[in-house]
């Protein structure tokens, strides 16, 4: 199971970014995102930025993930 989390890019150096996923920050190849700029949100999969998303999508995904990660650790308790 694949799961996409966005990330922000927040440096941009030839063709990798550096983002930032939730305070950890990975490398990433932006080859297929030839437009993306410092500041886009990404879904990142193997490496690879795959696809741009809106800021607003990102934030609402991220709070998602955030309530069921919490949900998931308040059942294993």
């Amino acid at each position: 199971m694949c799961l996409a989390i966005p990330a922000k890019i927040i440096k941009i150096e030839n063709n990798m970014g550096t983002i930032d996923m939730e305070g950890t920050q990975r490398e990433v190849c932006l080859l297929l995102q030839e437009d993306a700029k410092v500041g886009d949100y990404v879904i990142v999969h193997a490496g690879f930025a795959i696809q741009k998303i809106d800021e607003q999508e990102a934030v609402e995904s991220l709070k998602i993930l955030r309530q069921l990660a919490s949900q998931l650790d308040e059942e294993n308790r």
